[in-house]
């Protein structure tokens, strides 16, 4: 990691330490705020905190601010006698990548949106790649996934958040959201035509924890209409595998609601996992 170690006769080890040790209560901080707190620069400030963000050790907000990011949650995570969540998931996340030959995401619903990390098709096994923007649940199908079977509650207070239309196709009324998640619950299957973005088909399962709850979903680019019993097949012995790990999980505490987001060779946008509580 780059960075000038002749300032304030600080190593660069010293500093990335000083910016880390500032989010030790959980906060979220501005870059100004961070340099305050450790004692830095605001330019070296800048450098080693957008570094770390990068590599996903500390996660950017929308309002430009920095928080705790995904790999180090993990990696605290790890240090407990129980897999992280991220672990868990990363096993199901590679043998669907190897299956489908496609990106694997891992994500959480967090408000309206749906955020998540990525396990790319074709490099190293367990390497996690955080992107940069959510989606919106109800415009995707793995969020569809997880509203369908969420207490009714949390759908009806988004619907009156309001339903933001991305395309033409994307579902903006409340009828047509309950509609469809009722669809979703006969079925356990979702599917997103065009409504994230155009020409973007992608179908989704739901993941059930040890105590029926729904826990995630995993969804996958469709891009012929005939391979769709083939993906819901490879989805569904994905989602009772994760299902399975989930279950070990619950024994020690609820896991986090999460999703897994799959995309074919020509995915769209990334997107990003922003924390597992």
């Amino acid at each position: 990691m780059a960075g000038n170690s002749a300032d304030s006769g600080r190593s660069v080890t010293s500093k990335v330490v000083a910016i880390l040790l500032t989010f030790n209560d959980g906060t979220v901080h501005s870059v100004t705020e961070i340099a305050r707190l450790a004692g830095l620069p605001i330019s070296t400030t800048h450098r080693l905190v957008s570094e770390l963000a990068a590599w996903g050790i500390l996660e950017r907000t929308d309002d430009l601010q920095y928080r705790v990011g995904v790999q180090l949650h993990a990696i605290g995570a790890t240090a407990g006698c129980v897999p992280s969540m991220p672990e868990r998931a990363r096993r199901v996340m590679e043998d669907v990548s190897i299956a489908t030959h496609s990106d694997v995401r891992l994500g959480i619903l967090q408000g309206t949106e749906v955020r998540y990390i990525e396990k790319t098709a074709g490099h190293q096994p367990g390497s996690l790649y955080p992107a940069a923007r959510p989606v919106p649940a109800h415009a995707s199908a793995m969020g569809k996934a997880i509203l369908a079977f969420s207490p009714p509650r949390l759908v009806e207070a988004m619907i009156h958040r309001g339903l933001t239309r991305c395309t033409p196709h994307t579902i903006t009324t409340g009828e047509q959201l309950r509609r469809a998640l009722a669809r979703i619950r006969r079925t356990r299957l979702a599917i997103s035509r065009g409504e994230l973005r155009k020409g973007h088909c992608v179908m989704a399962v739901p993941v059930f924890g040890g105590r029926s709850d729904v826990v995630a979903a995993l969804e996958v680019d469709v891009r012929n209409l005939a391979e769709l019993r083939s993906i819901h097949a490879v989805l569904t012995m994905a989602a009772r595998s994760l299902s399975r790990e989930l279950v070990i999980t619950d024994v020690f505490g609820q896991p986090p609601l999460l999703a897994l987001s799959v995309h074919g060779e020509h995915n769209y946008e990334p997107a990003v996992l922003s924390s597992l509580n």
